[in-house]
């Protein structure tokens, strides 16, 4: 699943260097041929600065003076070649080494730190290689449908089904246009098809294509890939699980639920509040159910530290499933 993806990067950026390579090949033979003189400054040059790091190193005698004179040579010969090159029509850094990301010349790294395109780059693959491909073609903000929940309040709801989707969809965009600057998690819970796997999926698919690293499981995946952490030492995963941008988990309270799964489950989201990565949390358990099913430490973090959304009203599926239906 994701084993391969930092050496698939690291195989993407050897390519981006050969290319890259290849490109400057083809330019220095092209200059060859038409401004020659270029490559004979270039290789003087060349020679001139490893003379001066050599007596740099070696702290010659009369150093300034004879490193000085160095400096100017160096100085009217870089003059000299950009002269020819403007006088051939050619851009004064023709010859330059290419870089696709100048940041971290196409290494991935600065220093020890990844760089901003190794994380897009990524985000590219796991969005391409995961369900969520197509599932994001489908579940997205430009295919909410806000008639399918009824503009009619029922008795002991504070609003219609309609409004309240509206609001948590609205209060959703906010929480996509914050979110490098916000610490909020969230939890959707309410009855099943109501719209909270949807609503999810439109949340990663905003996040993903602004360059976030969105990681969705559903909770019995989660506990599978907890497992690899835990038995199998799959670093890799558990890189990807706890420092995603944004950890979904679909569906909690669906997967077997054990000793282990409860510990394991309470550890991870505590490592992400620490950390203040955050999450997306959805549930078709009420809060009274998640008290029950999960221990005391698991549900006072998710009561405590998420933001909770109610979802009510009828099953959508069922109700598209009957609309589809008429239309035959």
């Amino acid at each position: 699943m994701i084993k391969n993806y930092h050496s698939n990067i690291t195989k993407i950026y050897e390519d981006i260097r050969q290319k890259n390579e290849q490109t400057l090949n083809l330019r220095k033979e092209e200059i060859r041929k038409t401004v020659p003189e270029v490559l004979d400054i270039d290789n003087e040059i060349g020679t001139l600065c490893i003379r001066l790091s050599i007596n740099i190193l070696n702290n010659a005698k009369y150093k300034d003076k004879y490193l000085k004179e160095l400096k100017e040579k160096i100085k009217n010969l870089r003059k000299k070649k950009s002269q020819l090159m403007v006088a051939n029509n050619y851009p004064i850094n023709y010859l330059d080494t290419i870089y696709k990301c100048d940041k971290c010349k196409d290494t991935g790294f600065i220093g020890t730190k990844k760089c901003l395109c190794y994380k897009q780059k990524l985000i590219k693959l796991y969005y391409n290689n995961s369900d969520l491909m197509n599932t994001l073609t489908k579940n997205n903000f430009d295919n909410f449908n806000f008639t399918l929940y009824s503009p009619l309040k029922n008795e002991g709801e504070p609003t219609s089904p309609r409004k309240n989707i509206e609001k948590i969809a609205s209060t959703s965009w906010k929480y996509i246009e914050n979110f490098s600057s916000s610490k909020e998690n969230l939890l959707f819970y309410g009855n099943p098809g109501t719209g909270k796997t949807f609503l999810s999926n439109c949340i990663a698919k905003e996040l993903l294509d602004r360059g976030f690293l969105v990681v969705y499981r559903t909770s019995e995946a989660l506990i599978q890939d907890l497992k690899n952490i835990r038995f199998k030492e799959n670093s890799k995963l558990e890189d990807l699980i706890i420092n995603c941008d944004l950890l979904i988990i679909d569906d909690l309270g669906s997967e077997q639920i054990t000793d282990f799964s409860k510990t394991e489950l309470f550890n991870l989201i505590n490592r992400k509040l620490l950390k203040q990565n955050k999450m997306l949390i959805s549930t078709n358990c009420d809060l009274e159910e998640l008290l029950k099913c999960y221990s005391e430490r698991i549900s006072s973090r998710l009561l405590g530290e998420f933001t909770l959304f109610k979802f009510f009203g009828e099953d959508i599926r069922i109700r598209k499933n009957i609309k589809s239906k008429n239309f035959k």
